[in-house]
């Protein structure tokens, strides 16, 4: 399977990264197409890959064409490619851009659209994606094949869910940063040293979500078992409700998802 990246910023590198470290494909039959000199040198340096400042050159003979570039870019890179496509499957990462988009800047209807959020960085993120009607089987497991190397892969039937995931998935890790910060920060506030608060929340944060994976409980049962009438827990708990976390959580995913739908207007 030979792949072409047009992008080779942080989401399109870890993806090179992840394909190449998994053995999904070889080296050579890798091109990421970039406008940034200092980028492609790094690709090559790093990877082996072989790199260009021509998107036309670089869909040349490519089976699956990744778009990884910044939304206010795609234009450009509809202009340059248009009519050049033949068979393969175009996989998109690019935010906001919806599958009649794609399909009509492109002239072109084999597509595939998927939202990685930022854990793909690392090989633990998670992707929803889809696909028009255009798209052969064959052109589905290698886009299947190319999402889970970095991390977990959903497909969904209906666009609309890349949306929403764009707004759970896709911007939650910012939320859990953010939750993270703040814990370490309390932390710090009673006492601990910096270092150590730190690792008992990252520890803390990752025991737990195992917890919901593996065991399978409702998270409110596993909240339960924490929580002893009368405890410290339970007088946390009862300020974070006070201060009206869920509804905030809420209101940012809500936030999230209506910004998704108006980029992708």
């Amino acid at each position: 399977m030979k792949v072409a990246f047009i992008g080779g910023g942080v989401m399109g590198e870890a993806m090179v990264k992840s394909l190449l470290a998994k053995g999904v494909v070889a080296t050579a039959d890798v091109t990421v197409s970039d406008i940034a000199l200092q980028r492609r040198e790094t690709l090559s340096d790093k990877y082996g890959i072989k790199v260009t400042d021509d998107n036309k050159a670089a869909v040349s003979g490519a089976d699956v064409i990744v778009l990884a570039v910044k939304p206010q870019e795609l234009s450009k890179v509809f202009g340059e490619i248009k009519g050049l496509l033949s068979g393969q499957l175009v996989l998109s990462i690019v935010a906001g851009a919806s599958l009649d988009n794609l399909q009509q800047g492109l002239g072109y209807g084999r597509l595939v659209r998927a939202m990685p959020n930022m854990p793909a960085q690392i090989g633990e993120g998670v992707t929803v994606w889809t696909a028009t009607d255009g798209v052969e089987d064959r052109q589905r497991e290698m886009a299947k094949s190319i999402l889970k190397a970095i991390g977990d892969e959903v497909y969904v039937d209906n666009e609309k869910y890349v949306d929403m995931a764009t707004a759970l998935s896709g911007s939650g890790p910012a939320y859990i940063f953010l939750v993270i910060e703040a814990l370490v920060d309390a932390g710090v506030h009673i006492g601990l040293p910096r270092q150590l608060s730190e690792r008992l929340v990252v520890r803390t944060v990752l025991g737990s979500a195992r917890a919901v994976e593996l065991t399978g409980k409702h998270p409110a049962e596993l909240k339960n078992m924490v929580t002893s009438p009368g405890g410290t827990t339970a007088e946390g708990l009862l300020q974070l409700e006070k201060g009206g976390i869920r509804s905030l959580l809420s209101q940012a995913v809500i936030a999230a998802y209506e910004k998704a739908k108006s980029l992708g207007k």
